[in-house]
């Protein structure tokens, strides 16, 4: 096999230089799909009447009441505001059950990266906060299992109470 020593950034034929252009375009496409409201398929937002605290207490509520375990939280609002910097709030919740974990589970263990499900809260401009979460049965879809599916129809009804009861829809 003949190597070549070719300098750093020389094009070394015509079509490089299309496959650059192409492949540019495509990251600025990229970029401007990842604004879009709903970004994955399942993919549901809510805007609500209640703050962003209001908003994430009311969620954590309605977790508890529909007995499944708020695993863990994310928030960069609330990390900025402890470096004594401000944006708008934003947390993660993150929501399972170790039932449902088990069974999960037991009919796919690559759907484990899955888990918790997550319900994203986000404060508007006008104060008032947006609730955004992925049925169950759109998370789990990929991995064509029959299993999950059944277990992602219940989620789904449960994540649905959930969103209901927190929105106060």
């Amino acid at each position: 096999m003949k190597h070549h020593n070719i300098p750093p950034g020389k094009i070394i034929c015509g079509g490089a230089r299309w496959s650059i252009a192409v492949f540019a375009a495509l990251i600025v496409a990229g970029a401007a799909a990842a604004d879009r409201p709903d970004p994955l398929p399942g993919t549901v937002t809510i805007k609500t009447q209640y703050g962003f605290d209001a908003l994430v207490n009311r969620v954590e509520k309605a977790v508890g009441n529909h007995k499944m375990g708020l695993v863990a939280q994310a928030s960069a609002s609330r990390g900025a505001a402890a470096r004594g910097v401000k944006i708008p709030g934003n947390a993660v919740l993150m929501v399972f059950r170790n039932d449902y974990a088990v069974r999960m589970l037991e009919a796919s263990v690559p759907a484990g990266i899955e888990a918790p499900l997550r319900v994203y809260i986000t404060e508007n401009a006008d104060g008032t906060a947006n609730l955004t979460y992925r049925a169950p049965s759109a998370v789990f879809a990929p991995y064509r299992n029959r299993a999950l599916d059944e277990i992602a129809k219940e989620l789904d009804v449960v994540f649905q109470n959930i969103v209901r009861d927190a929105t106060g829809g």
